[in-house]
């Protein structure tokens, strides 16, 4: 069986998946072994740079995954705008600003259990995309997010408009 085909894992993404996905949707991948020893645990390949558009649908999808998130640290220079906290499903999830880089995303879940994604530009080519989501969530991955993405062509993540 592919790991596309995997039962719980979202399927290759299909090139014009910005265009064909409705609005809302989380375009996830994750890490699925028990031991987390990899540099990241998945990749979130977000529509726009709009936060509050994107945001909502990423903690939707990790808290069935994860349980409930409780935190997202988020480089604030990388977003249009970055609350201090949003609201999803009844749960206030606090917002921090961290310069950990335009291209990582922080995700805390309980009080200290910290998961890392590569955040994938917005703009990337589908091809691009999908290629740096397979490598953030190999399980032997040792390669930080800022390597992956200039390995898989785009070594500097977009400025927000």
């Amino acid at each position: 069986m592919a790991d596309s085909d995997t039962p719980g894992l979202p399927r290759l993404l299909p090139d014009a998946v910005h265009r064909s996905v409705k609005p809302g949707t989380a375009l996830l991948r994750l890490e699925t072994t028990h031991a987390r020893e990899a540099i990241l645990d998945g990749a979130w390949w977000p529509r726009s740079r709009d936060i509050g558009a994107e945001l909502p649908s990423l903690i939707s999808a990790l808290s069935e995954h994860l349980g409930p998130v409780t935190r997202v640290g988020l480089d604030g220079g990388a977003w249009d705008e970055l609350p201090t906290r949003v609201m999803v499903d009844g749960r206030v999830v606090h917002i921090d600003s961290f310069p950990v880089g335009d291209d990582t995303v922080l995700i805390t879940r309980g009080d200290r259990d910290l998961f890392s994604l590569l955040l994938v530009p917005p703009d990337m080519s589908p091809d691009a995309a999908r290629d740096a989501m397979a490598r953030a969530v190999r399980a032997d991955n040792v390669t930080e997010a800022k390597q992956i993405l200039i390995d898989t062509g785009s070594d500097t993540p977009p400025t927000p408009a």
